[in-house]
């Protein structure tokens, strides 16, 4: 299938950056949100992540924002994803609203349309149970900040098809990126393994062991990380991780998933990491 237009579900951070890096590689795109001012906000983001993109990676430099931009349709109606040829879905980690996003998707799109969706941690199989096109559902699970990440973990569910991975590879590559492919379980690879790290890093801040900054150092300095798990967690936000926890602890029930309850205190008092500017770090954004 050549995909022309992709349907992006969600204007978060995840949905934004998808947007942009589709509208970047000359596609059009339909980015879909609940209100007119979430999609605005997605909007002057976007704008303003292609406008200084260079000042982080001088390859990825870009002049004619205007044109990338026009690339995107930013509307709150699901009827306008009725031409598209693929879906990327990147809704809150929580079953009950991914359930009624994929019943929408099923009943609105066209018959050979492909649903992938951006999760955590959520089954793709689970997910595909959701529809009446199992065979067409797949896990695309972006990196953070998409535009400049490369690798994307993509996920076979129990019902994929052949068709749809090779669809998914074709439209990744064009996207500039590269993949590898993993089994359906909750967490997949990248999110089983980094969820421990980013909820014991808490319980060490919690447990009065280390602050954030030395927890991070040490990560940094000790093993090469680019960022430490206090850092990622900001960057992701810390209410996606306590969900993706939460799914990872009802999906295998199996305590050392166990949220942090420093975690929990953080995330009900707001403090969510870069999105709002202040989760362990101070970001300024507010």
């Amino acid at each position: 299938m050549n995909i022309q237009t992709v349907g992006v579900i969600g204007a978060g951070v995840m949905g934004k950056g998808v947007a942009q890096n589709l509208a970047q590689t000359k596609h059009k795109v339909v980015l879909i949100d609940i209100s007119e001012d979430i999609l605005e906000k997605a909007k002057s983001d976007i704008t303003n992540n292609l406008r200084f993109q260079g000042f982080f990676n001088k390859s990825k430099q870009v002049d004619n924002y205007e044109e990338i931009i026009a690339n995107i349709q930013f509307t709150t109606d699901y009827g306008s994803l009725d031409a598209v040829d693929f879906v990327i879905e990147n809704v809150i980690e929580k079953w009950d609203v991914k359930e009624n996003v994929y019943h929408d998707l099923d009943r609105l799109c066209k018959k050979d349309c492909i649903f992938a969706c951006n999760t955590s941690a959520i089954s793709i199989t689970r997910l595909g149970s959701a529809t009446n096109r199992p065979s067409q559902v797949i896990g695309t699970h972006f990196m953070n900040p998409v535009p400049l990440k490369e690798m994307v973990e993509v996920i076979r569910g129990f019902h994929t098809s052949e068709d749809t991975i090779v669809t998914t590879k074709n439209l990744l590559k064009q996207m500039d990126k590269d993949c590898v492919v993993v089994n359906d379980m909750p967490g997949f690879v990248s999110n089983r393994v980094l969820m421990l790290t980013v909820n014991e890093a808490i319980f060490l801040v919690m447990d009065n062991v280390a602050s954030a900054e030395d927890v991070d150092k040490i990560f940094r300095s000790c093993f090469g990380h680019k960022m430490g798990p206090l850092e990622t967690a900001d960057l992701i936000g810390l209410d996606t991780i306590l969900y993706s926890l939460d799914v990872l602890y009802e999906s295998y029930n199996d305590p050392k998933f166990r949220p942090c309850p420093l975690l929990k205190k953080m995330v009900d008092a707001g403090l969510y990491g870069q999105k709002n500017g202040k989760g362990f770090y101070n970001h300024g954004n507010n």
